[in-house]
């Protein structure tokens, strides 16, 4: 496989013009790498917190964990939180003012995400830095709905006491656990392809590191 068909997997079918600017703006770099370091921290928190009461039948290997015991695992994921939070909101706010989702994840629709699906298997999807295909905008937009769940999820099982309502809504406390770590694990998968293609067409993870 060459690099140009690599580069094509990425990229959407439809006419993309250059970009005269970064493919990123450095604001947009700036929170991914926050939010990438946060979620990094999470995860990793959150497997410590975890193997200290498991819901399934498995832990995680202590060198895959972050906090050495439950009490540092509950600080490291709880500073993580309000950071992502934080970053989070930044980006939601930017996005819907700047016009970066109705410009970059929008529209999505099931004919054109089938389509450039098909194109991606194929290996004939074009791929211009700072343009999103029907996928990747359903995986990106997907992603952040995932996240936000996870947060309030967690939130749901950090205070179910005080934030009864909301771990009732999520069918209480042992449910609100299993879509937590069902959450984590979308989230993981999502990364580890994320990381994936970023390693296959380096130029795209440059532009995330220096804009172009």
């Amino acid at each position: 496989m060459t690099p140009v068909n690599l580069q094509q997997t990425m990229g959407s079918s439809a006419g993309m013009q250059a970009k005269s600017g970064p493919a990123h703006p450095l604001i947009v770099r700036v929170m991914h790498w926050i939010g990438a370091f946060a979620i990094i921290c999470m995860i990793l928190s959150g497997w410590q917190i975890y193997n200290a009461s498991p819901i399934l039948p498995f832990v995680f290997p202590r060198w895959m964990t972050l906090g050495g015991w439950l009490a540092g695992g509950i600080a490291w994921h709880l500073s993580a939180m309000w950071l992502l939070v934080a970053d989070g909101l930044a980006y939601l706010v930017y996005g819907i003012a700047s016009g970066h989702f109705r410009r970059d994840f929008l529209p999505i629709g099931p004919r054109t995400v089938g389509h450039d699906l098909i194109q991606a298997l194929r290996l004939r999807l074009s791929h211009r830095l700072g343009d999103y295909n029907a996928v990747q905008r359903l995986l990106y937009a997907g992603v952040i709905a995932v996240v936000i769940l996870t947060v309030l999820t967690g939130v749901s099982i950090w205070k179910p006491v005080q934030l009864g309502w909301l771990t009732d809504l999520f069918g209480g406390y042992d449910i609100a656990r299993y879509v937590h770590f069902i959450c984590m694990a979308a989230i993981v998968a999502f990364m580890v392809v994320h990381v994936a293609l970023a390693l296959l067409v380096p130029k795209s993870l440059r532009a995330m590191i220096i804009g172009r």
